[in-house]
Parts: C-alpha cells; structure tokens; sequence
C-alpha cells in the first residue's frame, strides 16, 4: 500500500494539565553527547478502541495532558546560558499532537510474514524526520501522532534524545498508557535529581547553529524482524557457554538448553550469545578482508552500575557505549563462545569504576556521540528486550506490535525489542544495506534460530 495514503487530519499543541514546579534542568554528560542524535521515535500498534475516534482523541489528548504534568521536561524547550551549559527550561510550552488518517492501510498489511521486511508506510506514523535533538532549543521536545488505520490505530511517539534514554522514554509511554486506562495515581514517577556522577561543569562547543549528523542516512537501506523464540535464544546461549548434555560446569540445563533461572554471572547471557551470533552473521555477509577491525557496539544502562546505584526512574540519559573489536577473520575464525566470550568480559567489566573513567574522559574532551557506520564494519545495537513496550494497555488492550520511525538508522543499526508474546522471546529490528541483508537471510548459522 502506497505509504502516500496517510493524510494529516489536524495538530494542536497539548499542555500540562499543571504547571511545572521544576524549573531548569541541565543536560549532563549522558545527555549532551546526544544533541547530534535524531529524536528517538517509537510507537505501538493498538486495537481498535470501544471509542469513536473522536472520544478516542479527546482521551489522548487530556491523558497526555495529565501526563506531562507528572514529566514536565518534555513539555519545555532547550536553552544554552552565556556560560555555554545546555539546560531543559520546563516552561510548559507544549508538545505537539497530530491525528492522521490511513484507512487503505491494515494489520495485516502492516504485519506481513515474519521473512517479509518492515512496511515502510510505518515511518509515516511519527513526526520530526531527520530532526536532530539539538532543534529543541526551537522545536518542541516531543510529538505525538495517531493515527487512524482500517481496523486498528497506531501511537507514535517521537522525543528528544538528549532528553530521555530508552528507559526514560518507556517510562514515559508507560505511564500515558496508564493514565488513558484511567489510574488516580501513576505507579513510576520519574526522578530528576540532578546532582549525579553525570552532572559536570564541563561545556560541549558546538558550532554557531548547532551540529550536523554523524551519518548521511541516504544509503539504501533493508529494515527487517528477527524474531528468537525463548527456546531459540536457550539453545544460542548454551551454545556460547560450551554447554552439551544434562549438566556442564555447574549449568543446569534441561533436554540440553539452558535454563532461564541460572543467573550465574561469570556465564554468557542471552542476549550476549544472541548479539554475538548476529555479529559473527553480519560481518561473514559483509564479506570483509580478515584483517579488517570489525566493532560491535552496545548501549549500556548505567543507572545500577554506579555505587550508590541511581534510581531506576532517573529521568534523562544514563547510558554508555561498550565498543568491542575483533578482526574478521578471529570473528569467523574461531567459534561463537569465542566472540560471546568477548562481549561478556567487556559487558561484565563496565562496573562503577569503568562508568566513572568514561565521565572523566568525556570531561577532558567534550564531544558528540559518533553514530553511523564509518568504515562498513560497525554494528550499533540499541534499545533493549527488557524495555517494557509491551505493557501499554491504554485500556483496550496491550499492543499488536511495536515499531520505530527512520530516526537514527543506518548500515548496522540494530535494536531490541521483547517478543510479542513475552516469555523471554526477543525481536530484533535489523537495518542493513540490502547485500548483506540478503547475505543474513542466507546464513544458516543464525537463520536455524529465527521463527
């Protein structure tokens, strides 16, 4: 279905039901590095409502409403002071809501067969195209768009990154949901304590305007689900462990998988043994000389690394990238536990004091995240299957799906979502340039796990 089909119908700008009592809240190193970063964009796919449409946009609206009025930071706007700090005024300016219609399109054309790629027509469902979050000294920090299809409506939800973090934008959009079922009192309020290890003197020098993106975001591009059973990813990560029968080392396994509830850390993680798999796929299908370093880089929370830990709710960016190198030919030349191995020793190691290390450095030398692929052989992976985008019962029901916008992608972006049906599955979102997509889909060393 042409994605031409979809028409703006109105857009308003939607307030805090209460003003904000915070005032001013200043970018920290976790933040700042982010103002080259496109707005984060991410949204659901929603049954259709018991509502007519336009009692199903009156609610949206005062929940939104409502809502901002528990995170009044992303109703505000930048503002660099004379000293060249970047701060969040929480001024109650707003946030923009648009309603858009595209009754040719349905699920079914929105969710074809999982060996099918992602419809384009979902890039559409969100607003701020290649906006980067440095425009929000002007822009607004957030939009919302719904919009209304043949049997179902999408909720697309496109905010700031150097505002928010994956963990602080699922906090948000959790608690929307919340608020539109029609809660009194929302279960996770935000936290924005400012005087963390985060918090710094030091100033980022952009340049007069603002900076440009560190990728060109005009290459083609394939986008496509890998989806990993629970059982899928037990058998991947026993695989990394140089796991085989009842019981190796200690690991209690069951039929020859191992079992979920073994939390053992000196053990490679799921996700780790999943993440390796993909490296060691993606690189073979990007057909590299073996001497060509190869990075796989992994966005980290640190909000339970640090001593004392930071509030789980902390509201802004407490991530951190763990690049992790190999050449190609170590890569593809030795087993899948040696590469998981790799990703586990530098995941485990990045404790308080390796956080700490990375704000110094950052403090000596200022700087803009680096995001792209810039030599043909990075893979970049975001979000996170712990992320709860799943739980945004906004009264009718949980999500068909979850999807993202065309912000922030490029060769080797990868991102991690839960499974639809829970119970430890993982979707990955997978963007590559369409050779190596077409190389992945044929690897049989990663296609024996994906359903």
């Amino acid at each position: 279905m042409p994605t031409s089909s979809l028409v703006i119908v109105s857009k308003c700008k939607i307030h805090p039901e209460i003003k904000s009592t915070v005032k001013s809240l200043k970018l920290s190193v976790s933040d700042l590095p982010m103002l080259s970063c496109q707005y984060i964009q991410k949204g659901v796919l929603l049954p259709p409502p018991p509502l007519s449409s336009a009692d199903l946009l009156s609610l949206l609206k005062l929940s939104l409403s409502k809502t901002l009025s528990h995170f009044p930071a992303l109703a505000g706007r930048l503002h660099t002071d004379p000293s060249g700090h970047v701060h969040i005024l929480c001024n109650d300016a707003g946030v923009d809501f648009f309603h858009a219609k595209a009754p040719h399109l349905s699920t079914g054309a929105l969710l074809p067969p999982p060996d099918q790629d992602i419809p384009p027509a979902f890039h559409r469902f969100f607003q701020y195209d290649s906006t980067l979050s440095y425009a929000g000294h002007t822009k607004p920090l957030m939009a919302v768009q719904v919009t209304e299809l043949a049997d179902a409506f999408f909720v697309g939800c496109t905010v700031n990154h150097a505002v928010v973090d994956g963990t602080s934008f699922w906090n948000f959009f959790n608690t929307f949901a919340e608020v539109a079922k029609g809660v009194k009192k929302i279960s996770r309020s935000p936290n924005f304590r400012r005087d963390t290890v985060f918090d710094s003197p030091a100033v980022l020098d952009l340049p007069e305007g603002g900076p440009s993106a560190t990728f060109s975001g005009d290459e083609p591009l394939r986008e496509r689900i890998f989806h990993f059973s629970r059982e899928a990813i037990a058998k991947l990560k026993a695989r990394a462990n140089g796991v085989s029968g009842k019981e190796r080392n200690g690991i209690q396994l069951e039929n020859g998988i191992q079992l979920e509830k073994d939390r053992r850390t000196d053990l490679i993680s799921s996700f780790q043994s999943m993440s390796a798999q993909l490296w060691r796929s993606v690189t073979r299908g990007r057909n590299l000389e073996a001497g060509k370093t190869t990075t796989f880089r992994m966005a980290v929370n640190c909000r339970h690394r640090l001593e004392p830990r930071l509030e789980p709710l902390y509201f802004g960016n407490a991530i951190q990238s763990i690049p992790t190198e190999a050449t190609a030919g170590e890569l593809l030349g030795n087993d899948l536990r040696w590469s998981a191995d790799l990703l586990h020793r530098n995941v485990v190691a990045h404790d308080n004091a390796t956080v700490r290390r990375g704000v110094r450095d950052w403090e000596r030398n200022p700087r803009l995240f680096p995001l792209g692929n810039f030599d043909g052989a990075m893979i970049t992976m975001g979000s996170s299957p712990r992320f709860p985008m799943y739980e945004n019962d906004f009264g009718w029901g949980r999500p068909l799906a979850v999807r993202s916008g065309r912000a922030n992608k490029f060769d080797g972006k990868i991102s991690a979502f839960p499974g639809w049906e829970g119970d430890g599955s993982v979707d990955l979102e997978v963007v590559l340039a369409p050779e190596t997509m077409a190389a992945l889909e044929n690897d049989l060393e990663i296609m024996q796990y994906v359903s």
